[in-house]
This record gives C-alpha cells, sequence and structure tokens, in this order.
C-alpha cells in the first residue's frame, strides 16, 4: 500500500548532520563516555516541587479528559503572564493551551497557511521548521540571517522571499541555534515586511526567560503587528518540563477559537495534571525561572572566557537561549567534518551548523547542557582540537 506523498516527504532524504547525535547516543549506549553537546535538554531536573504538584493533581482525580482549550486557571495565568511582558491586554480567549510549543508550531501554521501556500521561516533555524511547515500542506521557504548581521534577518531579504503565494512568516527570539535576540529595529523591519506582503507573523517565544544580553520584545507588543501575531511559548525551556509538553499559542480571539476547534480534531487537549503542575510551575514567579536559566548564564561566561583566549574559532556571543554557535572555517573543515572528527578524537559530540540550515554552514552549536566544569573542559578540549587542525603539517 502507497503512503501519502506529505507523510514520506516530510523530511528530504541524505545527511542533515544529525547522524552526530544518533552516533553519540549509539557510542553511550555501548558504554564509550561521550560528552553529550547536541540537543537542548537541561541537565538538571524538573523541580520536585512541581512534580509535587503534578502528582498531587493526579492522584487528586484530574486524569480525564481536561477542558481542550485548557484549564481556565492556566490560560488565565497565561495570559496575565503574556499581558505583564508585553503590555498587550491579553485574556483567556487569547489563549489555546498545547501539548508543547511543538503542537503550537504544527496548530499555527495549519492555521495561516492552505495546502500549497509558501511559509516562510528564518535560517538558521530550529530544526523541525521544515518539516512542521509540510506536516501542515504548506511549502517551506526560508529567508537567510547572515553572521556578519548578528543572524537577524534583514526586512528585504523576507521581501525577496515572500511571493505572491506566501502566508506565513515564523520567527524565533530569543534564537535556536544562534543565541541572536532580535533588538526592536530587527522586529520593525520584520513588521514592515510582514505588513507590505499581507502575512501572518509567527513567533516562537519559548526562549525568552533564557536571556543574558539586551531584552526581549515580542513583536505582539507592536501595535501594528498584535493582531496578525500568533505567539507559541512553552513551559519546556523556562521551568525545565521539556517532557511534560505542555505549552501555548497567543493571538485574536478568532484564530484561537478555530485554533481551538482545530485541538477538537487533533491532540484534544493536554492531561489536566500536567496543565495543573504547569499552573503551579508559573505561580513561583519570576525566581524560579531564574533558577532554572541560571546555568546557561554562568556557562555563557564560562564559554566567552575560554574562547576570548584563543583565535581560531570565531564566536558570535549568544545573547540568549543555551546555545554557542562556533565558526570552524579557519580549521579547513565543515561543520560536518568538525563535529564528525570531535567525536570520533574525543568524545565530545556537538551539532553541525548545516543542521539548522545553509545560513549555519562551517559553523558547529554547542549546547551548554552538562555541568559547569565538564563543559568548560569539554570547551578547552574543543578549543585545543581547533587549533591542532590550524597548525603546520
Amino acid at each position: 500500500m502507497q503512503l501519502s506523498h506529505r507523510i514520506e516527504t516530510l523530511t528530504p532524504g541524505g545527511s542533515n548532520g544529525w547522524e552526530i547525535f544518533l552516533k553519540a547516543k549509539a557510542m553511550i549506549a555501548a558504554g564509550q563516555p561521550v560528552i553529550e553537546l547536541t540537543i537542548g535538554e537541561h541537565d538538571i531536573r524538573t523541580d520536585t516541587a512541581i512534580l509535587g504538584a503534578m502528582d498531587r493533581s493526579a492522584r487528586g482525580g484530574h486524569t480525564g479528559y481536561a477542558e481542550i482549550p485548557g484549564v481556565a486557571a492556566l490560560r488565565d495565568a497565561v495570559a496575565a503572564r503574556i499581558t505583564e511582558r508585553t503590555g498587550v491586554a491579553t485574556g483567556r480567549d487569547n489563549v489555546l493551551i498545547t501539548p508543547g510549543g511543538q503542537a503550537g508550531l504544527f496548530s499555527a501554521h495549519c492555521a495561516t497557511c492552505d495546502a500549497g501556500d509558501a511559509a516562510l521561516f528564518i535560517d538558521p533555524y530550529y530544526v523541525t521548521y521544515p518539516g512542521t511547515v509540510r506536516a501542515a500542506g504548506a511549502r517551506p521557504v526560508t529567508v537567510p540571517a547572515r553572521p556578519e548581521d548578528g543572524f537577524r534577518p534583514r526586512g528585504a531579504d523576507i521581501l525577496a522571499a515572500a511571493g505572491a503565494d506566501a502566508k506565513s512568516l515564523l520567527i524565533n527570539t530569543p534564537n535556536n541555534p544562534t543565541g541572536a535576540v532580535y533588538d526592536r529595529e530587527t522586529l520593525e523591519g520584520i513588521g514592515r515586511a510582514v505588513l507590505e506582503r499581507d502575512l501572518w507573523l509567527l513567533s516562537d517565544e519559548v526562549y525568552d526567560t533564557q536571556l543574558w544580553d539586551g531584552s526581549h520584545l515580542s513583536p505582539r507588543a507592536l501595535p501594528e503587528l498584535t493582531d496578525r501575531t500568533l505567539v507559541i511559548g512553552s513551559m519546556s525551556k523556562s521551568h525545565a518540563m521539556t517532557g511534560s509538553r505542555c505549552g501555548w499559542i497567543v493571538g485574536p480571539e478568532e484564530a484561537i477559537a478555530h485554533l481551538i476547534n482545530l485541538a477538537t480534531h487533533t491532540t484534544y487537549g493536554v492531561p489536566g495534571f500536567v496543565q495543573d503542575a504547569a499552573l503551579f510551575a508559573l505561580e513561583q514567579g519570576d525566581a524560579l525561572e531564574a533558577e532554572v536559566a541560571a546555568p546557561f548564564r554562568r556557562r555563557r561566561a564560562l564559554a566567552l572566557e575560554i574562547l576570548n583566549r584563543q583565535n581560531v574559532l570565531r564566536l558570535l556571543p549568544p545573547q540568549g537561549a543555551m546555545y554557542v554557535m562556533l565558526d570552524v572555517r579557519a580549521t579547513g573543515m565543515t561543520g560536518l567534518e568538525f563535529a564528525e572528527a570531535l567525536l570520533e578524537q574525543h568524545r565530545i559530540a556537538v551539532m553541525p551548523g548545516a543542521s539548522f540550515g545553509a545560513a549555519a554552514a562551517g559553523h558547529i552549536r554547542v549546547a551548554m547542557t552538562v555541568e559547569d566544569s565538564a563543559f568548560a573542559a569539554a570547551l578547552e578540549t574543543l578549543c585545543r582540537f581547533a587549533a591542532s587542525c590550524c597548525a603546520p603539517a
């Protein structure tokens, strides 16, 4: 029997760099020690107090079908959080609770694109973006963000990429993989392009609590963009709840109403005990979010200190998120070649930049996701390895 074209073409064939991650996992399973600096998974687990709230809710009976739009109290809490941080009045009817940010990304594209429409996103990009667009039936189109621009997109490039069939633009700030944070000038340039091409703006803001330099500005806070922006958020990064799968979409009431209808026919909501745990976590306020973010702030400082002592790898200091993007082209290797050799020779696993799009070719992404001393030692080894690659034969 023939499967659908859509499911068979979600991800194209050939290498996308993820073989490094898979090879590292296989080596670990075989008992070989590997320093894992590939994916954005916290090295701390979900706070025990949050787990306690989840346990109390489940044992208290909140294990049946939960409200499909989300538990009212959680929607209110998300709305209050968004109102406080953006200055835009946001209510329960502007919020849909989703099974994580990934489900939010898929749903947002379903809401804004018809089959065959072009859905734009910025390159470098989070690795699931192209497949998510294809899963929604749309056509992925990239907009380059250049290293010399701090990996921030130019409005002119958005206009050039947005043809007559373009319906949406997805941005991600703070950015995975680059660590770039879009300032007001960048967002206003994006806004002008979105308005000129009459696009929906989808804003992936799951790293909004991991800010090291500058400040986070949601495009929804710009008055001309409020009614054409869907914001995707999540408990995964802010509260180390990656496995709990609890996120949200915030947007105009009419769009949210239709997205609730979509959820009724797809996910059928998020488990109530997970939502109750998310509500408890949000009620702990900024202090808990700062505690979860603190290890990455420390490791960013460690990375800058170590990398500033060498002159082979070029660094764009990350303004946010849990990654460091390094330009390895001075070694004479591609990002994939560098990552493969580093894993083979030193048992350190990093992601090739090309995993995240053409604009990141010649780079590697290093996740700051192991204990401080282990992270510093791995980064120092990585720097020595890069220097050895440039040494005369």
